[in-house]
Protein backbone atom coordinates (compact mmCIF):
# COMPACT_ATOMS: atom_id res chain seq x y z
CA UNK A 1 0.00 0.00 0.00
CA UNK A 2 1.45 3.42 -0.91
CA UNK A 3 2.13 6.03 1.78
CA UNK A 4 -0.90 8.18 0.87
CA UNK A 5 -3.23 5.20 1.13
CA UNK A 6 -1.56 4.14 4.38
CA UNK A 7 -2.09 7.54 5.98
CA UNK A 8 -5.69 7.75 4.80
CA UNK A 9 -6.32 4.24 6.13
CA UNK A 10 -5.77 5.52 9.67
CA UNK A 11 -9.07 7.43 9.45
CA UNK A 12 -11.35 6.60 12.36
CA UNK A 13 -14.61 6.71 10.38
CA UNK A 14 -15.78 6.29 6.82
CA UNK A 15 -16.74 9.96 6.71
CA UNK A 16 -13.29 11.02 7.92
CA UNK A 17 -11.73 8.86 5.20
CA UNK A 18 -13.94 10.46 2.53
CA UNK A 19 -13.18 13.96 3.78
CA UNK A 20 -9.43 13.31 3.77
CA UNK A 21 -9.57 12.02 0.19
CA UNK A 22 -11.70 15.00 -0.92
CA UNK A 23 -9.11 17.37 0.57
CA UNK A 24 -6.26 15.63 -1.27
CA UNK A 25 -7.80 15.15 -4.72
CA UNK A 26 -11.10 17.07 -4.88
CA UNK A 27 -11.24 17.14 -8.68
CA UNK A 28 -10.48 13.50 -9.41
CA UNK A 29 -13.53 11.41 -10.36
CA UNK A 30 -14.78 8.72 -8.01
CA UNK A 31 -17.95 7.46 -9.72
CA UNK A 32 -18.70 7.11 -13.43
CA UNK A 33 -22.18 6.18 -14.65
CA UNK A 34 -23.35 6.58 -18.23
CA UNK A 35 -22.62 10.23 -19.02
CA UNK A 36 -22.32 11.25 -15.37
CA UNK A 37 -19.15 11.75 -13.38
CA UNK A 38 -18.85 12.63 -9.69
CA UNK A 39 -15.57 13.81 -8.14
CA UNK A 40 -14.33 13.08 -4.62
CA UNK A 41 -14.96 16.69 -3.68
CA UNK A 42 -18.48 16.66 -5.09
CA UNK A 43 -19.21 13.38 -3.32
CA UNK A 44 -18.56 14.93 0.09
CA UNK A 45 -20.40 18.16 -0.72
CA UNK A 46 -23.49 16.26 -1.91
CA UNK A 47 -23.33 13.82 0.98
CA UNK A 48 -23.35 16.66 3.53
CA UNK A 49 -26.37 18.26 1.87
CA UNK A 50 -28.19 14.95 1.88
CA UNK A 51 -27.16 14.37 5.49
CA UNK A 52 -28.77 17.71 6.34
CA UNK A 53 -31.93 16.66 4.52
CA UNK A 54 -32.02 13.39 6.44
CA UNK A 55 -31.36 15.25 9.68
CA UNK A 56 -34.38 17.42 8.93
CA UNK A 57 -36.45 14.24 8.54
CA UNK A 58 -35.41 13.10 12.01
CA UNK A 59 -32.41 10.86 11.28
CA UNK A 60 -29.87 11.07 14.09
CA UNK A 61 -26.75 9.23 15.20
CA UNK A 62 -27.87 5.69 15.98
CA UNK A 63 -31.11 5.90 13.96
CA UNK A 64 -31.57 2.68 11.98
CA UNK A 65 -32.14 3.40 8.28
CA UNK A 66 -32.74 0.52 5.87
CA UNK A 67 -32.21 1.04 2.16
CA UNK A 68 -32.89 -1.20 -0.82
CA UNK A 69 -31.42 0.56 -3.82
CA UNK A 70 -29.62 -0.35 -7.05
CA UNK A 71 -26.01 0.47 -7.84
CA UNK A 72 -26.23 4.18 -8.58
CA UNK A 73 -24.45 7.41 -7.74
CA UNK A 74 -27.39 8.40 -5.56
CA UNK A 75 -27.09 5.19 -3.54
CA UNK A 76 -23.44 5.86 -2.74
CA UNK A 77 -24.22 9.47 -1.81
CA UNK A 78 -27.07 8.42 0.49
CA UNK A 79 -24.93 5.80 2.19
CA UNK A 80 -22.10 8.28 2.81
CA UNK A 81 -24.62 10.84 4.09
CA UNK A 82 -25.84 8.31 6.64
CA UNK A 83 -22.23 7.66 7.62
CA UNK A 84 -21.77 11.43 8.12
CA UNK A 85 -24.65 11.37 10.61
CA UNK A 86 -23.49 8.23 12.39
CA UNK A 87 -26.77 6.48 11.58
CA UNK A 88 -27.01 2.68 11.58
CA UNK A 89 -27.43 1.44 8.01
CA UNK A 90 -29.20 -1.75 6.97
CA UNK A 91 -28.52 -2.23 3.23
CA UNK A 92 -30.77 -4.73 1.44
CA UNK A 93 -29.99 -6.37 -1.90
CA UNK A 94 -32.46 -4.98 -4.50
CA UNK A 95 -33.77 -8.41 -5.55
CA UNK A 96 -34.82 -9.38 -2.02
CA UNK A 97 -38.58 -9.67 -1.71
CA UNK A 98 -41.24 -9.71 1.00
CA UNK A 99 -39.81 -12.53 3.10
CA UNK A 100 -36.26 -11.21 3.41
CA UNK A 101 -37.18 -7.51 3.48
CA UNK A 102 -39.93 -7.95 6.04
CA UNK A 103 -37.65 -9.95 8.32
CA UNK A 104 -34.80 -7.43 8.04
CA UNK A 105 -37.06 -4.47 8.76
CA UNK A 106 -38.52 -6.13 11.84
CA UNK A 107 -35.28 -7.46 13.26
CA UNK A 108 -33.27 -4.28 12.71
CA UNK A 109 -35.97 -2.00 14.10
CA UNK A 110 -35.58 0.28 11.08
CA UNK A 111 -37.17 3.70 11.51
CA UNK A 112 -36.76 4.75 7.88
CA UNK A 113 -36.70 2.80 4.61
CA UNK A 114 -35.30 4.18 1.33
CA UNK A 115 -36.65 2.54 -1.85
CA UNK A 116 -36.24 3.12 -5.62
CA UNK A 117 -39.97 3.06 -6.45
CA UNK A 118 -40.62 0.72 -9.36
CA UNK A 119 -37.32 -0.82 -10.41
CA UNK A 120 -36.90 -3.55 -13.02
CA UNK A 121 -40.61 -4.34 -12.95
CA UNK A 122 -40.94 -4.63 -9.17
CA UNK A 123 -42.82 -2.03 -7.14
CA UNK A 124 -40.61 -1.56 -4.07
CA UNK A 125 -42.82 1.20 -2.71
CA UNK A 126 -45.89 -1.02 -2.76
CA UNK A 127 -43.91 -3.81 -1.10
CA UNK A 128 -42.69 -1.43 1.62
CA UNK A 129 -46.23 -0.31 2.41
CA UNK A 130 -47.49 -3.89 2.25
CA UNK A 131 -44.92 -4.78 4.89
CA UNK A 132 -45.85 -1.81 7.07
CA UNK A 133 -42.37 -0.29 6.73
CA UNK A 134 -41.87 2.99 8.64
CA UNK A 135 -40.56 6.23 7.16
CA UNK A 136 -40.63 5.10 3.51
CA UNK A 137 -38.99 7.54 1.10
CA UNK A 138 -37.79 7.40 -2.50
CA UNK A 139 -34.06 7.66 -3.20
CA UNK A 140 -33.60 6.63 -6.83
CA UNK A 141 -32.87 9.89 -8.67
CA UNK A 142 -33.68 12.47 -6.00
CA UNK A 143 -32.49 12.66 -2.40
CA UNK A 144 -33.57 14.83 0.54
CA UNK A 145 -31.33 17.88 0.95
CA UNK A 146 -30.80 20.60 3.53
CA UNK A 147 -28.36 23.17 4.85
CA UNK A 148 -25.14 21.52 6.12
CA UNK A 149 -24.86 24.32 8.70
CA UNK A 150 -27.66 22.58 10.64
CA UNK A 151 -25.62 19.39 11.07
CA UNK A 152 -24.01 18.30 14.34
CA UNK A 153 -20.35 17.31 14.39
CA UNK A 154 -19.41 14.08 12.56
CA UNK A 155 -19.15 10.93 14.69
CA UNK A 156 -15.75 10.90 16.45
CA UNK A 157 -15.31 7.12 16.61
CA UNK A 158 -15.50 4.35 14.05
CA UNK A 159 -15.79 1.46 16.49
CA UNK A 160 -19.56 1.43 17.27
CA UNK A 161 -21.72 -0.86 15.15
CA UNK A 162 -23.22 1.24 12.33
CA UNK A 163 -23.89 -1.38 9.63
CA UNK A 164 -26.23 -4.38 9.51
CA UNK A 165 -25.66 -6.60 6.49
CA UNK A 166 -27.85 -9.62 5.86
CA UNK A 167 -26.85 -13.15 5.00
CA UNK A 168 -29.03 -16.24 4.78
CA UNK A 169 -26.41 -18.66 6.05
CA UNK A 170 -27.81 -22.14 6.63
CA UNK A 171 -31.04 -21.34 8.43
CA UNK A 172 -34.43 -20.35 7.08
CA UNK A 173 -34.13 -16.82 8.52
CA UNK A 174 -31.41 -14.33 7.47
CA UNK A 175 -28.75 -13.24 9.93
CA UNK A 176 -27.91 -9.61 10.58
CA UNK A 177 -24.12 -9.22 10.44
CA UNK A 178 -22.85 -6.30 12.53
CA UNK A 179 -20.04 -4.11 11.22
CA UNK A 180 -18.44 -0.84 12.25
CA UNK A 181 -16.81 1.79 10.08
CA UNK A 182 -13.43 0.52 11.25
CA UNK A 183 -14.12 -3.12 10.31
CA UNK A 184 -15.21 -2.05 6.83
CA UNK A 185 -12.20 0.25 6.43
CA UNK A 186 -9.93 -2.61 7.47
CA UNK A 187 -11.54 -4.94 4.91
CA UNK A 188 -11.39 -2.38 2.11
CA UNK A 189 -7.76 -1.64 2.92
CA UNK A 190 -6.93 -5.33 2.58
CA UNK A 191 -8.64 -5.49 -0.82
CA UNK A 192 -6.92 -2.34 -2.07
CA UNK A 193 -3.49 -3.59 -1.03
CA UNK A 194 -4.03 -7.05 -2.55
CA UNK A 195 -5.04 -5.73 -5.98
CA UNK A 196 -1.99 -3.45 -6.24
CA UNK A 197 -3.94 -0.63 -7.86
CA UNK A 198 -2.19 1.89 -10.10
CA UNK A 199 -2.87 5.65 -10.30
CA UNK A 200 -4.43 5.30 -13.75
CA UNK A 201 -6.71 2.37 -12.88
CA UNK A 202 -10.47 2.48 -13.40
CA UNK A 203 -12.49 -0.02 -11.43
CA UNK A 204 -16.08 -1.21 -11.79
CA UNK A 205 -18.95 -2.07 -9.46
CA UNK A 206 -21.24 -4.36 -11.42
CA UNK A 207 -22.67 -6.09 -8.35
CA UNK A 208 -25.29 -4.71 -5.91
CA UNK A 209 -23.87 -1.78 -3.98
CA UNK A 210 -25.96 -3.02 -1.04
CA UNK A 211 -23.68 -6.05 -0.81
CA UNK A 212 -20.94 -5.70 1.80
CA UNK A 213 -18.58 -5.52 -1.18
CA UNK A 214 -20.03 -2.08 -1.99
CA UNK A 215 -18.58 -0.49 1.14
CA UNK A 216 -15.42 -2.55 0.63
CA UNK A 217 -14.98 -1.10 -2.85
CA UNK A 218 -15.74 2.46 -1.75
CA UNK A 219 -12.98 2.26 0.85
CA UNK A 220 -10.57 1.07 -1.85
CA UNK A 221 -11.48 4.03 -4.10
CA UNK A 222 -11.05 6.50 -1.24
CA UNK A 223 -7.67 5.07 -0.25
CA UNK A 224 -6.18 5.10 -3.74
CA UNK A 225 -8.07 7.99 -5.32
CA UNK A 226 -9.20 6.00 -8.36
CA UNK A 227 -12.66 5.97 -9.98
CA UNK A 228 -15.10 3.14 -10.61
CA UNK A 229 -17.79 2.60 -13.20
CA UNK A 230 -21.20 1.96 -11.60
CA UNK A 231 -23.53 -0.42 -13.42
CA UNK A 232 -27.14 -0.40 -12.31
CA UNK A 233 -27.75 -3.67 -14.12
CA UNK A 234 -24.93 -5.89 -15.37
CA UNK A 235 -25.64 -7.82 -18.55
CA UNK A 236 -23.44 -8.84 -21.44
CA UNK A 237 -23.05 -7.79 -24.17
CA UNK A 238 -25.22 -4.76 -23.22
CA UNK A 239 -22.79 -3.47 -20.57
CA UNK A 240 -19.68 -3.68 -22.75
CA UNK A 241 -19.99 -0.18 -24.29
CA UNK A 242 -19.81 1.32 -20.77
CA UNK A 243 -16.68 -0.66 -19.91
CA UNK A 244 -15.05 0.49 -23.13
CA UNK A 245 -16.27 4.08 -22.90
CA UNK A 246 -14.76 4.61 -19.45
CA UNK A 247 -11.61 2.57 -20.05
CA UNK A 248 -12.14 0.10 -17.23
CA UNK A 249 -8.92 -1.65 -16.20
CA UNK A 250 -10.14 -3.71 -13.22
CA UNK A 251 -13.39 -5.68 -13.41
CA UNK A 252 -15.01 -8.77 -11.96
CA UNK A 253 -17.27 -9.69 -9.07
CA UNK A 254 -17.50 -13.47 -8.88
CA UNK A 255 -16.98 -16.64 -10.89
CA UNK A 256 -20.14 -15.93 -12.87
CA UNK A 257 -18.69 -12.66 -14.13
CA UNK A 258 -15.53 -14.35 -15.36
CA UNK A 259 -17.57 -16.89 -17.30
CA UNK A 260 -19.76 -14.21 -18.87
CA UNK A 261 -16.73 -12.23 -20.05
CA UNK A 262 -15.24 -15.41 -21.51
CA UNK A 263 -18.45 -16.22 -23.37
CA UNK A 264 -18.41 -12.80 -25.02
CA UNK A 265 -14.70 -12.98 -25.86
CA UNK A 266 -15.22 -16.29 -27.63
CA UNK A 267 -17.65 -14.67 -30.08
CA UNK A 268 -14.75 -12.61 -31.49
CA UNK A 269 -11.54 -14.29 -30.31
CA UNK A 270 -9.26 -12.13 -32.42
CA UNK A 271 -10.45 -8.83 -30.88
CA UNK A 272 -9.88 -7.91 -27.24
CA UNK A 273 -13.21 -7.65 -25.46
CA UNK A 274 -12.25 -4.62 -23.36
CA UNK A 275 -8.98 -3.18 -24.70
CA UNK A 276 -8.03 -1.42 -21.44
CA UNK A 277 -8.79 -4.34 -19.12
CA UNK A 278 -5.75 -5.72 -17.26
CA UNK A 279 -7.26 -7.53 -14.26
CA UNK A 280 -10.32 -9.56 -13.30
CA UNK A 281 -10.80 -9.89 -9.55
CA UNK A 282 -13.50 -11.23 -7.30
CA UNK A 283 -14.63 -13.91 -4.90
CA UNK A 284 -17.76 -15.19 -3.23
CA UNK A 285 -18.07 -18.43 -5.22
CA UNK A 286 -15.85 -21.40 -6.08
CA UNK A 287 -13.36 -20.86 -8.90
CA UNK A 288 -12.41 -23.91 -10.96
CA UNK A 289 -8.65 -23.89 -11.68
CA UNK A 290 -9.31 -24.34 -15.39
CA UNK A 291 -11.35 -21.13 -15.42
CA UNK A 292 -8.29 -19.22 -14.25
CA UNK A 293 -6.23 -20.56 -17.15
CA UNK A 294 -9.01 -19.84 -19.67
CA UNK A 295 -9.29 -16.22 -18.53
CA UNK A 296 -5.54 -15.61 -18.73
CA UNK A 297 -5.23 -17.38 -22.07
CA UNK A 298 -8.32 -16.08 -23.87
CA UNK A 299 -8.99 -12.67 -22.33
CA UNK A 300 -5.32 -11.81 -22.04
CA UNK A 301 -5.66 -10.45 -18.50
CA UNK A 302 -4.64 -11.52 -15.02
CA UNK A 303 -7.19 -13.11 -12.66
CA UNK A 304 -6.98 -12.84 -8.87
CA UNK A 305 -9.63 -14.62 -6.84
CA UNK A 306 -10.23 -14.34 -3.11
CA UNK A 307 -12.16 -15.63 -0.15
CA UNK A 308 -14.54 -13.49 1.84
CA UNK A 309 -17.90 -13.55 3.53
CA UNK A 310 -20.35 -11.02 4.88
CA UNK A 311 -18.82 -11.53 8.32
CA UNK A 312 -15.31 -10.75 7.00
CA UNK A 313 -15.43 -9.21 3.51
CA UNK A 314 -11.73 -9.77 2.77
CA UNK A 315 -10.10 -12.85 4.28
CA UNK A 316 -7.62 -13.81 1.57
CA UNK A 317 -6.92 -12.55 -1.95
CA UNK A 318 -4.77 -13.68 -4.81
CA UNK A 319 -1.84 -11.39 -5.56
CA UNK A 320 -1.35 -10.43 -9.23
CA UNK A 321 2.36 -11.25 -8.80
CA UNK A 322 1.68 -14.77 -7.46
CA UNK A 323 2.58 -17.86 -9.49
CA UNK A 324 -0.04 -19.20 -11.92
CA UNK A 325 -0.29 -22.38 -9.82
CA UNK A 326 -1.09 -20.40 -6.67
CA UNK A 327 -3.60 -18.19 -8.46
CA UNK A 328 -5.34 -21.17 -10.05
CA UNK A 329 -5.56 -23.52 -7.08
CA UNK A 330 -5.73 -21.33 -3.96
CA UNK A 331 -7.70 -18.38 -2.60
CA UNK A 332 -4.57 -16.33 -1.99
CA UNK A 333 -2.99 -15.31 1.30
CA UNK A 334 -4.44 -13.38 4.25
CA UNK A 335 -3.29 -9.77 4.58
CA UNK A 336 -1.48 -8.43 7.61
CA UNK A 337 -3.92 -8.19 10.48
CA UNK A 338 -6.03 -11.20 9.47
CA UNK A 339 -5.30 -14.24 11.62
CA UNK A 340 -6.39 -17.62 10.25
CA UNK A 341 -6.20 -20.86 12.15
CA UNK A 342 -7.52 -24.28 11.20
CA UNK A 343 -9.39 -26.18 13.92
CA UNK A 344 -10.41 -29.74 13.01
CA UNK A 345 -10.33 -28.68 9.37
CA UNK A 346 -12.53 -25.61 9.93
CA UNK A 347 -11.33 -22.08 9.18
CA UNK A 348 -11.38 -19.67 12.14
CA UNK A 349 -10.77 -15.92 11.78
CA UNK A 350 -9.65 -13.04 13.95
CA UNK A 351 -8.85 -9.47 12.91
CA UNK A 352 -10.13 -5.92 12.64
CA UNK A 353 -11.97 -6.74 9.38
CA UNK A 354 -14.08 -9.40 11.12
CA UNK A 355 -17.62 -8.40 12.09
CA UNK A 356 -18.77 -7.67 15.64
CA UNK A 357 -21.17 -10.62 15.66
CA UNK A 358 -24.81 -11.12 14.74
CA UNK A 359 -27.87 -9.02 15.49
CA UNK A 360 -29.51 -10.37 18.63
CA UNK A 361 -26.93 -13.16 18.82
CA UNK A 362 -26.79 -15.07 22.08
CA UNK A 363 -24.48 -16.71 22.89
CA UNK A 364 -21.55 -15.00 21.19
CA UNK A 365 -20.44 -16.60 17.89
CA UNK A 366 -16.80 -16.07 18.85
CA UNK A 367 -14.48 -18.48 20.60
CA UNK A 368 -13.17 -17.46 24.06
CA UNK A 369 -9.97 -16.12 22.47
CA UNK A 370 -11.84 -14.04 19.88
CA UNK A 371 -11.83 -16.20 16.74
CA UNK A 372 -14.90 -16.53 14.51
CA UNK A 373 -15.57 -20.07 13.22
CA UNK A 374 -16.59 -19.80 9.55
CA UNK A 375 -18.10 -23.23 8.93
CA UNK A 376 -15.82 -23.50 5.89
CA UNK A 377 -13.20 -26.21 5.60
CA UNK A 378 -9.69 -25.74 4.29
CA UNK A 379 -5.97 -25.74 4.94
CA UNK A 380 -2.99 -23.43 4.64
CA UNK A 381 -0.10 -24.31 2.34
CA UNK A 382 3.54 -23.93 3.45
CA UNK A 383 3.58 -20.58 1.61
CA UNK A 384 0.57 -19.33 3.60
CA UNK A 385 -1.98 -19.66 0.79
CA UNK A 386 -5.47 -20.82 1.73
CA UNK A 387 -7.07 -23.79 0.01
CA UNK A 388 -10.82 -24.28 0.52
CA UNK A 389 -11.98 -27.90 0.60
CA UNK A 390 -15.66 -27.70 1.51
CA UNK A 391 -18.25 -26.27 3.89
CA UNK A 392 -19.78 -27.43 7.12
CA UNK A 393 -22.78 -25.26 6.56
CA UNK A 394 -25.47 -26.46 4.24
CA UNK A 395 -25.41 -23.37 2.09
CA UNK A 396 -25.46 -22.92 -1.67
CA UNK A 397 -23.29 -20.15 -3.13
CA UNK A 398 -24.82 -18.99 -6.39
CA UNK A 399 -23.15 -16.04 -8.16
CA UNK A 400 -21.53 -15.00 -4.92
CA UNK A 401 -24.77 -14.97 -2.90
CA UNK A 402 -25.45 -17.35 -0.03
CA UNK A 403 -28.70 -19.31 -0.39
CA UNK A 404 -30.24 -21.30 2.45
CA UNK A 405 -31.27 -24.80 1.34
CA UNK A 406 -33.54 -25.11 4.37
CA UNK A 407 -35.55 -22.01 3.43
CA UNK A 408 -36.38 -23.48 0.02
CA UNK A 409 -37.07 -26.93 1.52
CA UNK A 410 -39.44 -25.46 4.10
CA UNK A 411 -41.45 -23.74 1.37
CA UNK A 412 -41.55 -26.72 -0.99
CA UNK A 413 -42.78 -28.97 1.81
CA UNK A 414 -46.06 -27.08 1.57
CA UNK A 415 -46.70 -28.20 -2.02
CA UNK A 416 -49.22 -31.06 -2.25
CA UNK A 417 -47.06 -32.99 -4.72
CA UNK A 418 -44.06 -33.04 -2.36
CA UNK A 419 -43.63 -35.86 0.14
CA UNK A 420 -40.13 -34.78 1.14
CA UNK A 421 -37.45 -32.63 -0.45
CA UNK A 422 -33.73 -31.97 -0.25
CA UNK A 423 -32.20 -28.89 -1.86
CA UNK A 424 -28.54 -29.10 -2.85
CA UNK A 425 -25.97 -27.05 -4.70
CA UNK A 426 -24.43 -28.56 -7.81
CA UNK A 427 -21.23 -27.33 -9.50
CA UNK A 428 -21.91 -24.92 -12.34
CA UNK A 429 -19.27 -23.08 -14.36
CA UNK A 430 -21.38 -19.96 -14.90
CA UNK A 431 -22.89 -19.60 -11.43
CA UNK A 432 -20.39 -21.32 -9.16
CA UNK A 433 -23.27 -23.50 -7.99
CA UNK A 434 -26.83 -23.99 -9.19
CA UNK A 435 -29.84 -24.76 -6.99
CA UNK A 436 -31.22 -28.27 -7.44
CA UNK A 437 -34.36 -29.47 -5.65
CA UNK A 438 -34.64 -33.24 -5.27
CA UNK A 439 -38.26 -34.15 -4.55
CA UNK A 440 -39.63 -37.33 -3.07
CA UNK A 441 -43.09 -37.62 -4.60
CA UNK A 442 -46.05 -37.44 -2.22
CA UNK A 443 -48.32 -40.51 -2.04
CA UNK A 444 -50.68 -40.55 -5.01
CA UNK A 445 -49.44 -37.15 -6.19
CA UNK A 446 -48.83 -36.13 -9.76
CA UNK A 447 -45.13 -35.65 -10.53
CA UNK A 448 -44.00 -32.10 -9.89
CA UNK A 449 -42.29 -30.21 -12.72
CA UNK A 450 -39.66 -27.48 -12.48
CA UNK A 451 -41.95 -24.72 -13.88
CA UNK A 452 -44.63 -25.67 -11.35
CA UNK A 453 -42.13 -25.64 -8.48
CA UNK A 454 -40.72 -22.26 -9.52
CA UNK A 455 -44.21 -20.77 -9.88
CA UNK A 456 -45.18 -22.08 -6.45
CA UNK A 457 -42.05 -20.63 -4.81
CA UNK A 458 -42.66 -17.27 -6.46
CA UNK A 459 -46.15 -17.15 -4.96
CA UNK A 460 -44.62 -17.82 -1.55
CA UNK A 461 -42.38 -14.76 -1.89
CA UNK A 462 -39.03 -16.47 -2.48
CA UNK A 463 -36.43 -14.15 -4.00
CA UNK A 464 -35.71 -14.76 -7.69
CA UNK A 465 -32.00 -15.54 -7.18
CA UNK A 466 -32.94 -18.46 -4.89
CA UNK A 467 -35.28 -20.22 -7.33
CA UNK A 468 -34.13 -23.72 -8.38
CA UNK A 469 -32.65 -24.14 -11.85
CA UNK A 470 -33.06 -27.91 -11.70
CA UNK A 471 -35.57 -30.36 -10.25
CA UNK A 472 -35.24 -34.11 -9.87
CA UNK A 473 -38.06 -36.41 -8.74
CA UNK A 474 -37.09 -39.65 -6.96
CA UNK A 475 -39.09 -42.49 -5.46
CA UNK A 476 -37.24 -42.19 -2.14
CA UNK A 477 -34.53 -39.92 -0.80
CA UNK A 478 -31.40 -41.68 0.48
CA UNK A 479 -31.26 -41.73 4.29
CA UNK A 480 -29.01 -43.02 7.04
CA UNK A 481 -30.00 -45.96 9.18
CA UNK A 482 -30.12 -44.16 12.53
CA UNK A 483 -32.21 -41.00 12.49
CA UNK A 484 -33.31 -41.33 8.84
CA UNK A 485 -31.43 -38.19 8.00
CA UNK A 486 -31.27 -37.44 4.27
CA UNK A 487 -27.79 -38.11 2.90
CA UNK A 488 -27.24 -35.08 0.71
CA UNK A 489 -23.73 -36.11 -0.32
CA UNK A 490 -25.25 -39.07 -2.16
CA UNK A 491 -27.57 -36.75 -4.04
CA UNK A 492 -24.61 -34.56 -5.01
CA UNK A 493 -22.71 -37.62 -6.20
CA UNK A 494 -25.71 -38.78 -8.24
CA UNK A 495 -26.69 -35.51 -9.88
CA UNK A 496 -23.39 -33.64 -10.21
CA UNK A 497 -21.95 -33.53 -13.74
CA UNK A 498 -19.34 -36.25 -14.24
Amino acid sequence: MNETARSLGSARTLWELAARRAARTPDRPVFLQSSRSLTFGELCVRAERVAAGLYGMGVRAGTVVAWQLPTRVETAVLSLALARLGAVQSPLIPFYRDREVGFALRESGAEFFAVPGVWRGHDHTAMAHRLGAPGVFHAYDTLPTGDPATLPSPPPSGTPVRWIYWTSGTTSAPKGVLHSDRSLIAAGSCLAHALRLRPDDVGSIAFPYAHVGGADYLVMLLLYGVPALLLEHFALPDSLPEYRRHGVTVAGGSTAFYSLFLTEQRKRPATRLIPTLRLLAGGGAPKPPELYHQVVRELGVQLTHGYGMTEAPMITMGDPTDTPAALATTEGRPPAGMDIRIVDGEIHLRGEAVCHGYLGSSPSPFTPDGFLPTGDLGHLTPTGHLVLTGRRKDVIIRKGENISAKEIEDLLHGHPAVGDVAVIGLPDEARGELVCAVVERGPGAVELTLPEAVSYLRTRGLATHKLPERLEVVAELPRNGALRKVLKYRLRERFSPS
